[in-house]
């Protein structure tokens, strides 16, 4: 049986949310590109060197999520942690950027790929969690790091995200567990034939823009100070 491939994006919001990612299949293609903040922030990838160097004031102007004052001392720290390790380099001069790669079960854009060793990295516009990477970031990077793989005959062991608008880059190593919640989400869009049943991450709901198509009665500001 043959399947056609599963976009990235689509995998990416099925670990995170199957009915989100039900209902953003039916959008029209133009009406799922990121909107231009997304695009302003990811460009803040391209010159991590020259806000390095940039007053307080310029860097304020920039889409960073932090204080300047914060945002230089974590990418100064992120820069001297992957400099010891001989990665930064690696990191900032790819051998190719925005490449739009097809593996057996899956395709999409990765937005910079590294050599010796062949390697991924993705530039998320959001915010990263405490230690690691999202759930759903995850499953992106184990998706690129396949696609990667399939197409250079190569095997693929890491993959990178960076969060610029943090100053933050984490490494993803492809685990078993990893590899699993992969192919779980690659399950649940081949099979999207219908609206799935809707989360039980009620917090996922509130954001959501389809949270008024999809039925859930998302928590106002009422009912989180105990008021309705």
């Amino acid at each position: 049986m043959t399947h056609t491939h599963v976009s990235f994006s689509d995998l990416r919001t099925a670990a995170y949310c199957a009915r989100k990612c039900y209902y953003q299949r039916t959008l029209p293609a133009e009406e799922r590109e990121p909107p231009p903040e997304v695009e302003a922030i990811r460009d803040l990838e391209l010159r991590y060197e020259t806000l390095l160097d940039a007053s307080p004031d310029a860097l304020a102007s920039e889409p960073i999520a932090v204080s300047p004052g914060r945002y230089r001392e974590r990418l100064a720290a992120t820069k001297g942690r992957l400099e010891e390790a001989g990665h930064w380099n690696r990191l900032r001069n790819p051998t190719d950027r925005d490449v739009f790669a097809t593996g057996r079960h899956c395709r999409g854009i990765v937005h910079k790929v590294l050599a010796e060793p062949l390697e991924p990295a993705l530039v998320s516009a959001g915010a990263p969690p405490e230690t690691g990477v999202w759930q759903s970031q995850s499953v992106h990077a184990v998706a690129a790091a396949k696609a990667l793989s399939w197409e250079h005959q190569e095997s693929v062991e890491r993959a990178w995200l960076e969060y610029p608008a943090h100053g933050v880059i984490r490494a993803v190593d492809m685990t078993t567990r990893r590899k699993a919640q992969y192919r779980s989400a690659l399950r649940t869009v081949r099979e999207l034939d219908g609206p799935p049943p809707r989360t039980d991450s009620s917090s996922k709901c509130d954001a959501c823009e389809f949270a008024p198509k999809c039925g859930v009665k998302t928590r106002t500001l009422r009912s989180l100070l105990g008021l309705g």
